[in-house]
């Protein structure tokens, strides 16, 4: 066994390397950026060494930095995780020529499936179906759009170096061709530093299902059977689970099958996952999956695979790369029950799923019998805009799916984030969804029913305002008088009290808060001493069906994993927003720490309600921002490269001609 390891990663991949690392007794060797200097990954690690300021390129994609700690650290090997470097072949090649070991396939398999054209081409050689679409080196505008009519809308277009759904945008029209073309490369640009695209036939009913491949350096090659990640959402995964549902066994076979002479095609080494669609409309069959690509690397929904085998991939991802041979055969290999894994991520799911950023006020990960979960973040600290703004991956397991199901609904249900918006309501709503449970599955579930599945804006809980708007009076009393001297001013001086006490009629008053910045007046009345709020008429929610977490000024009040923000509203304070008339629909705000990448307008130009006028880049994604009227747009406040940061406003538009 290989005696240390550095991981060049970060987060709950770095925590999940090294747990298994030191049960196996690796000494542990972490590496951070400036944004990460207190991160769980850097206590946990045996070693921990500074590798440049916060954006990943400046440290998490610098292999050569990262190479020379790897050598001043002594570190028999390098695990790269996924992302940043994990298919870096360079870089792969570098560990080797530095005589450390990288924990990953040969630079060789890496080259070969690096870019999907390439990797479809190798593997037609072998055998293995893929969607018709072109594949080819050509990247002229018309030539792709030719091709996408030839083929028949709707289409995908595809970054040839992509992943995780950056890059990718599916086209049902020709005249959308052209804009979605130029948005996949420039994202496929900024995320992979190669803006060429293929265009494939968009399969209908799509179904996500990959297949775990595990090779050695002996010519052994094994699948872990599959995995289904068909919910999905902007092309990036949600769920995922093993086994597929409706999964037949001569389909699971043949699929296993095209997996294993796919990785033996490239000489693969290592933990590898192959990645199919397949046309869901009538059943999973033999004859109607296609290769998409491989991924040359440990996969995020790696722990679904674990549960359901007993294996743990990372140990025999140590195992494999220190020269060792499988441990098992193929027909040794079963299948144990079921498991779904759910990503919690810090995101608006009301806001079309932004990236939300923010301290972690609060955080509680769930327990129990048949839960895991892998996190690397901690109450206290902060999710920022550099990273993927995963929060933790909760994996649920039982004899079956609905028990798997049933254990995952209630392990979200017991999750509580405070801080940053999430996707637990989300999350749990999905989880429960009719299609979903009625194994009713296809990549499109979700895009069908973001209504049903609260993915769309939706009015805060009154209830649960009203009874933030009590707690937040009751600490304004406090502040004012002290505990003890507020309590005797409501309950036995009604001259002293400042609770709308009057001579006819109950006691009573109002209390105005903002509930994520919305302007809402409270009712209040007294009972016994305490105040009793009402919003619009809706009485407080019980204080045992929610969460109350303080955030500074604010509270968080937390209820079926949704959040809102209630601090107490001045109401003498004015709105100079307003006042300009910004604040009524006109200022174009950034929704997200990001990059202005785009601008469409300039000032004085007329513009039309729902026209897009601007892209911000976050996370590898575009967001476009669009008119919230009619009108022209009377000033640009920032330029097109610049860094802008959430709620900064980048231009006005005023209503009128």
């Amino acid at each position: 066994m290989l005696e240390s390891v550095l991981i060049a990663n970060r987060g709950e991949i770095a925590c999940r390397i090294m747990r298994t690392a030191r049960r196996l007794g690796m000494r542990t060797i972490a590496v951070y950026s400036e944004a990460d200097s207190h991160a769980p990954h850097v206590k946990m690690a045996d070693e921990a060494y500074l590798i440049g300021p916060a954006p990943a390129r400046d440290s998490y994609l610098r292999g050569d930095v990262i190479l020379e700690v790897a050598k001043k650290a002594n570190a028999a090997s390098i695990h790269p995780g996924y992302g940043f470097l994990s298919e870096n072949a360079d870089f792969s090649e570098s560990c080797a020529e530095a005589g450390i070991v990288f924990v990953g396939p040969p630079a060789s398999a890496i080259r070969a499936m690096g870019l999907k054209d390439a990797a479809k081409a190798l593997v037609e050689k072998a055998r293995v179906p893929v969607v018709p679409g072109y594949h080819g080196e050509r990247q002229e505008p018309a030539f792709l759009r030719k091709h996408a009519e030839s083929i028949g809308f709707p289409v995908l277009i595809k970054a040839v170096a992509g992943g995780g759904g950056k890059g990718m945008k599916r086209v049902d029209k020709v005249i959308e061709f052209e804009e979605a073309l130029n948005s996949a490369k420039r994202e496929a640009e900024s995320a992979f530093g190669d803006g060429r695209v293929l265009v494939e036939k968009y399969v209908t009913a799509p179904r996500h299902v990959e297949i775990q491949v595990f090779a050695d350096g002996h010519g052994n090659v094994v699948h872990l059977f599959e995995r289904d990640c068909s919910m999905q959402r902007r092309h990036q995964k949600v769920i995922e689970e093993a086994p597929a549902p409706g999964m037949p066994a001569d389909v699971r076979a043949a699929m296993g099958k095209a997996a294993v002479e796919a990785a033996r095609a490239v000489g693969y080494v290592g933990a590898g996952t192959v990645e199919f669609i397949a046309d869901g409309s009538k059943g999973l069959r033999a004859d109607g999956f296609f290769f998409m690509e491989m991924n040359t690397r440990l996969q995020v929904e790696h722990p679904v695979t674990e549960a359901i085998t007993g294996l743990d991939l990372v140990e025999l991802q140590f195992h494999v790369a220190a020269g060792g041979t499988l441990p098992f055969r193929q027909e040794q290999l079963a299948i144990n029950g079921h498991a779904v894994e759910a990503r919690v991520y810090a995101e608006d799911p009301e806001k079309g799923f932004l990236p939300s950023t923010g301290r972690l006020w609060a955080l509680k990960l769930p327990e129990g019998k048949g839960v895991r979960v892998d996190s690397g973040v901690v109450e206290g600290g902060t999710v920022t805009p550099f990273y993927d703004p995963m929060i933790a991956k909760v994996i649920a397991h039982g004899a079956t799916r609905d028990e798997a199901l049933d254990r995952l609904s209630a392990a979200l249900g017991d999750t509580l984030v405070a801080g940053p918006k999430t996707n637990v309501a989300f999350l749990r709503k999905l989880i429960d969804h009719a299609d979903f449970r009625a194994e009713k599955l296809d990549t499109g579930l979700i895009e069908r029913d973001l209504e049903g599945l609260g993915a769309v804006p939706q009015p805060f809980d009154l209830g649960v305002v009203a009874a933030a708007g009590e707690r937040l009076f009751e600490r304004e009393m406090a502040r004012l008088a002290g505990i003890g001297a507020a309590r005797n001013a409501i309950a036995d001086d009604p001259w002293s009290a400042s609770d709308g006490f009057q001579l006819s009629g109950p006691r009573g008053g109002a209390f105005a808060v903002e509930a994520d910045g919305e302007s809402v007046v409270l009712s209040l009345s007294f009972v016994a001493g305490h105040a009793q709020a009402r919003a619009e008429g809706v009485a407080a929610l019980d204080a045992k069906d929610a969460r109350f977490i303080t955030a500074g000024d604010a509270l968080l009040a937390v209820h079926g994993g949704r959040q809102v923000r209630i601090r107490r509203k001045d109401m003498l304070d004015a709105d100079l927003d307003a006042a300009e008339g910004a604040s009524a629909g006109g200022a174009i705000k950034a929704p997200m720490h990001g990059k202005l990448i785009a601008l469409m307008v300039g000032e004085g130009d007329a513009v039309e309600k729902g026209q897009k006028i601007a892209v911000v880049e976050a996370m590898k994604m575009e967001h476009a921002l669009v008119a919230p009227r009619a009108g022209r747009v009377a000033s640009v406040a920032a330029e097109v490269g610049a860094q802008v940061a959430e709620g900064a406003t980048i231009l006005i538009v005023e209503a009128g001609a």
